[in-house]
């Protein structure tokens, strides 16, 4: 669509209404949501809460996981993480497999269902000690015993592994398919600026948006169920943000994989270059969690993580959202250690005082492998579809985690 320089603020907002509230942006209509006299923050949430209840209803889901942080060891350095340790300082370089199964099976033991695989990024192109560990017991690079580590946890437990070890090659993804029903990468940001001096990205080479892009597009290929989203407050703007989700919306269009996006706020953490920043405002989380919402209409699973809002969370139900994502009755959230996790009982008194259930789910959902949407290999989707309900949901619901907290 083409804006006349001599358009008022209130023609171009009116000749926008018609698509923000069919949930049809053009990527040009999407493009002045943060222009001059674009929508107030209320009314674009008012316009993508009856967008996520045509396509989701008033069903809110999680995933009950737990967090296993294979290796901290990383050879990105990022402005604003705390994930990443040195050799030097790491009390062990990886966990080893009887770690990683102790961590599983004591989820399974409090009805987890999702064991979610978070590391660094490809540790052995810049640590020898990293090198050495995965030589030693016969692997050649981190994502190989990524892969050994999915089909352990897969084989010899009740949890369903979802990857999560940043940008993949093809040969990499096919690798972890059979033991992932679903995988993920954030995109973060398509920001050029955020990877120039000074910015976050600096120095780390993988958080560049080209290789981002090039993995999420390689798991569609493949037919992957696939998880991304962005972080906001790093530095980029609302157009930017706005590019980002029109490049996830462009890759979801073209293979139909993309099964959940997430709008992560940033928070500041002491001790790194971006530690006296400010956290993402409020109000800036849900203009854009309202914004993804629009554009990528009523059918994608759109998520914003609890505990980095622990005080407002419910308000983003009110923006479009319809998953709060992980939460663990056992793991800390190791990406945030100072965020921990709502317990399930307020998650749920919480999530129904604002008119919606709560469901959990596996780390699929449900349209990805139930009738003609299936996209998992057989043996998989029996895994997958053994504990789940009907409807695709964790069997035996909320009352499986009665009493818990």
């Amino acid at each position: 669509m083409s804006v006349p320089a001599t358009w008022s603020s209130t023609e171009i907002v009116g000749e926008i209404a018609g698509a923000v509230v069919g949930g049809d942006l053009t990527d040009a209509e999407a493009r002045l949501l943060d222009g001059p006299g674009s929508y107030p923050v209320a009314d674009l949430c008012a316009a993508a809460a009856r967008l996520r209840d045509r396509g989701k209803g008033k069903i809110v889901t999680f995933s009950p996981k737990v967090f296993i942080p294979l290796t901290h060891l990383c050879r990105d350095f990022c402005g604003y993480c705390t994930f990443r340790q040195n050799p030097q300082a790491a009390p062990r370089l990886y966990m080893s497999p009887e770690e990683v199964l102790a961590v599983a099976q004591a989820g399974q033991r409090l009805g987890c269902t999702e064991a979610l695989f978070t590391l660094g990024e490809r540790p052995e192109q810049r640590y020898p000690e990293a090198r050495q560990w995965l030589a030693h017991r016969g692997y050649g690079s981190t994502l190989e015993y990524l892969t050994a580590m999915c089909q352990l946890v897969l084989e010899e437990t009740t949890l369903l592994p979802h990857a999560n070890p940043g940008t993949m090659s093809r040969r990499e993804l096919a690798a972890l398919q059979p033991f992932n029903p679903s995988m993920g990468l954030m995109l973060e940001s398509v920001s050029p600026r955020l990877y120039q001096a000074g910015g976050p990205h600096e120095f780390a080479p993988s958080k560049r948006p080209r290789v981002r892009l090039r993995t999420i597009e390689l798991a569609g290929e493949l037919g992957i169920p696939f998880t991304t989203g962005i972080l906001i407050g790093i530095g980029e703007t609302r157009r930017e943000r706005i590019e980002a989700l029109l490049a996830i919306r462009r890759l979801h269009r073209t293979y139909g994989h993309v099964q959940e996006v997430i709008i992560q706020n940033f928070r500041a953490k002491p001790d790194t270059p971006m530690g006296a920043a400010p956290d993402a405002a409020g109000e800036d989380l849900l203009w854009t969690v309202a914004v993804a919402r629009l554009l990528l209409g009523p059918e994608v699973n759109l998520q914003v993580p609890p505990n980095l809002s622990a005080q407002d969370y419910p308000a983003y139900l009110s923006a479009g959202i319809n998953d709060w994502g992980g939460i663990s009755p056992l793991t800390i959230d190791y990406v945030n250690p100072e965020a921990p996790w709502p317990g399930l009982a307020e998650l749920e008194e919480r999530t129904r005082s604002k008119g919606f259930e709560l469901r959990p789910r596996l780390p699929v959902y449900p349209e990805f492998f139930l009738g003609s949407g299936n996209r998992l290999p057989d043996a998989l989707k029996t895994r997958v579809a053994a504990q789940a309900d009907r409807d695709g949901y964790v069997k035996g619901g909320m009352e499986r985690y009665a009493g818990r907290n």
